[in-house]
């Protein structure tokens, strides 16, 4: 059931990118020079504006993306020392276990 509701969004996303390519399909030109004008920019490139959008949208996810995998460094860190921690405690409490059921040996005389 999940995956066919995976599915269906997949399918609704790619049909509204669609539609928005096929009415963006002008060539716009985008300037990276502040100081150029339209006619003479040095930095610039002629795409399809639907092309920019998405592109620039993929952008903004991936940097999105980044800037939330650096919010979560402390909670990753935290989560490594936890976990070795509690690793060491399960070792600990395993060879407490092992010592205790191993029955006592008695004195030779």
């Amino acid at each position: 059931m999940i995956r066919m509701v995976k599915y269906a969004v997949l399918a609704v996303i790619a049909l509204i990118l669609l539609l928005f390519a096929f009415a963006n399909h002008e060539i716009v030109t985008v300037s990276f020079d502040p100081f150029g004008g339209s006619d003479n920019a040095a930095l610039a490139i002629a795409a399809p504006l639907f092309a920019v959008v998405i592109v620039f949208a993929a952008l903004g996810v991936v940097a999105g993306a980044f800037a939330t995998w650096l919010s979560q460094g402390r909670h990753r860190r935290a989560s490594r020392q936890n976990r070795a921690e509690a690793d060491k405690w399960r070792a600990q409490a395993e060879a407490l276990k092992a010592a205790q059921s191993s029955p006592p040996t008695l004195p030779r005389h």
